[in-house]
């Protein structure tokens, strides 16, 4: 048998190398897992077992939930959702100083979890808030920072992708529970990047609030807002009561978009061809993904690579504190050039069993690497959040990477936060009986 330590250079190696060189994620993880299988089983055991972890990662009905996600999250990035959320924002801040920026942190978590997509999130929110900042002479980098910082909430907020695919890395942790372990977190997120704007105003006092609007304009606000939060009940609330699967659910959330949209008359038929073929390519990057993957995931078992991981941990220290930190250190660092999605399913099969052992439950695990990725998304220098964020704000990134210093600090001692007290991550979940 090969030496294990081989295999783990060869996987980490050739990761790293394709990576420099700009090669796309897919081939990055794909490439050297099959290389490794080829020659741990030869090359033609290794060529078709490689085929057969492919289709069998891609070969799940949970996993049809990402593409009606993605595809109801596309549907109301076109339909106009965003401009109905930023409104309902803009009058739930009121005085609060900085108003423009706590209103693009509200409408990234309320957007968030509509489109699911931290990048979608920042995209469409920000290309709506950006000239209105401008025009109210918002520091245009302080603005891109803020919009950038606040996008991951809906990564946490369900419905998550991101959280479906830690639930099939993980071997089929519930959903469901993962969803409701979401919102505290994700609601602290944005309050974590609230408290920085707050601060930051208290410097600049000439970015007042502005006067309560009345309750006739505050009324009719949140009536048109209302239908497009109805989404997250819908599909949210069936989930979580049981009424139907976490696929269903997505699919029904298809549905409620796609009429909802009818309904604004901002989506028409003739738009459709351009929403499917968004979702589409989309969907089939991260399905992809989590084929490719499944390679890497088979070679590492054959080669014990987890076992090996785990006794060195556990041959080096004893202490769950410890052993946490330097999980959420690798996470936080690999990150930076990994999507989330490539980084849950190499690293959830290598650290949940280390992380169960020590007592900690899967269901919080799955939301400290989760919210642990979320601040990798933002965090210079390959960050895709930033890119769009500040493409957006139509800026340069030098000044905008300073500006998201304060974000970072704060978001991380908020990470230490969310693995040390589990029950902010518990609490929902067991308030309706989905984990003891």
């Amino acid at each position: 048998m090969i030496d294990p330590l081989l295999i783990g250079g060869l996987l980490l190696g050739g990761l790293i190398v394709l990576l420099a060189i700009g090669a796309p994620v897919s081939i990055a993880i794909g490439l050297p897992s099959a290389v490794s299988l080829m020659l741990v089983a030869g090359f033609d055991n290794g060529a078709i077992t490689s085929a057969q972890q492919m289709f069998r990662g891609a070969n799940s009905f949970a996993l049809l939930a990402i593409p009606f996600f993605v595809l109801a999250g596309v549907i109301m990035n076109n339909g106009g959702i965003a401009a109905r959320l930023i409104n309902l924002a803009r009058v739930l801040v009121g005085r609060t100083p900085a108003p423009l920026m706590q209103s693009n942190v509200i409408a990234n978590a309320i957007f968030g979890t509509v489109s699911g997509s931290a990048v979608a999130t920042a995209a469409a929110v920000g290309s709506t808030m950006s000239p209105m900042l401008r025009k109210e002479g918002y520091d245009r980098a302080m603005a891109a920072a803020t919009n950038v910082a606040s996008a991951p909430a809906g990564m946490l907020i369900p419905p998550s992708n991101t959280l479906i695919v830690y639930s099939l890395a993980a071997g089929g942790t519930s959903v469901g529970a993962l969803f409701m372990a979401g919102y505290i977190p994700g609601i602290l997120w944005a309050l974590a990047c609230a408290a920085v704007v707050f601060f930051y105003a208290r410097r600049h006092p000439e970015l007042k609030g502005q006067p309560f609007p009345g309750w006739k304009v505050f009324g009719a606000t949140v009536l048109q807002a209302l239908p497009s939060l109805g989404l997250i009940v819908v599909a949210i609330g069936g989930i979580v009561a049981g009424f139907f699967t976490p696929t269903e659910g997505s699919a029904i959330a298809v549905v409620y978009a796609l009429v909802l949209s009818m309904i604004y008359r901002t989506v028409k038929l003739a738009d459709l061809p351009g929403i499917l073929y968004d979702a589409c390519r989309t969907s089939a990057i991260v399905i992809f993904l989590i084929a490719v993957s499944s390679i890497m995931g088979y070679v590492m078992t054959y080669a014990r690579l987890p076992q090996l991981i785990a006794d060195a941990l556990f041959g080096w220290t004893d202490s769950k504190v410890v052993v946490l930190l330097i999980m959420m250190l690798i996470l936080l660092i690999i990150g930076i050039p990994l999507d989330p999605t490539p980084a849950l399913l190499i690293f959830v099969p290598i650290f949940l069993p280390i992380a169960v052992s020590y007592g900690v439950d899967p269901v919080h695990f799955g939301i400290m690497m989760v919210f642990n990725l979320s601040i990798a998304v933002i965090s210079p220098p390959s960050a895709p959040v930033l890119f769009v964020g500040t493409q957006v704000a139509k800026t340069r990134l030098e000044p905008v990477i300073a500006k998201m210093v304060p974000f970072l600090l704060v978001l991380i001692a908020m990470l230490f936060v969310i693995v040390f007290v589990p029950d902010l991550s518990l609490w929902l979940p067991r308030v309706v009986g989905l984990v003891p």
